[in-house]
């Protein structure tokens, strides 16, 4: 898949999220949407502040943007995450129908765009995103890498 010169800019955007959940003691994975070229939502994880299994950065991000977008389809979006989607949200974002989908760094515990498995490659869904992995892995690995460091120390 082609990636854009952009695709760093607004990475470098989700990890901005991702240090927010970091700072709350959440996981740190953060996201954004983009339409036409215009951050339209960003997240980031709150699933233990929130006392909500589904609060991953990219469900926070699909449902902010499809109440200001006024639709739950968000077609000609490009949803950035700095970590590779569970099956959670890779449904998710299926159902939103995102046009591209731009991620960090590999889960190879639960990531579902190739690390653990490629449900993108499933006859089940009637749309698959575009993807694209890796774009500023170290970086969205790093943030991780160091979370889980501090909590086991």
């Amino acid at each position: 898949m082609t990636t854009f010169v952009s695709d760093e800019k607004f990475m470098r955007i989700a990890l901005q999220e991702a240090q927010k959940s970091r700072e709350i003691n959440e996981v740190p994975v953060g996201a954004i949407i983009v339409m036409n070229d215009k951050i339209i939502s960003k997240s980031h994880n709150m699933s233990i502040s929130q006392n909500d299994p589904t609060s991953h950065a990219e469900i926070n991000a699909l449902r902010s943007a499809a109440k200001k977008v006024g639709n739950y389809r968000l077609t000609g979006a490009t949803f950035y995450v700095t970590l590779e989607p569970c099956a959670m949200c890779y449904g998710a974002i299926v159902h939103a129908r995102i046009s591209r989908l731009v991620f960090g760094a590999y889960d190879p515990k639960t990531g579902v765009c190739g690390s653990s498995s490629n449900l993108h490659e499933q006859a089940c869904f009637n749309h698959t995103p575009n993807i694209i992995g890796g774009v500023l892995e170290e970086d969205c690995s790093s943030i991780l890498k160091d979370f889980f460091k501090e909590r086991r120390n």
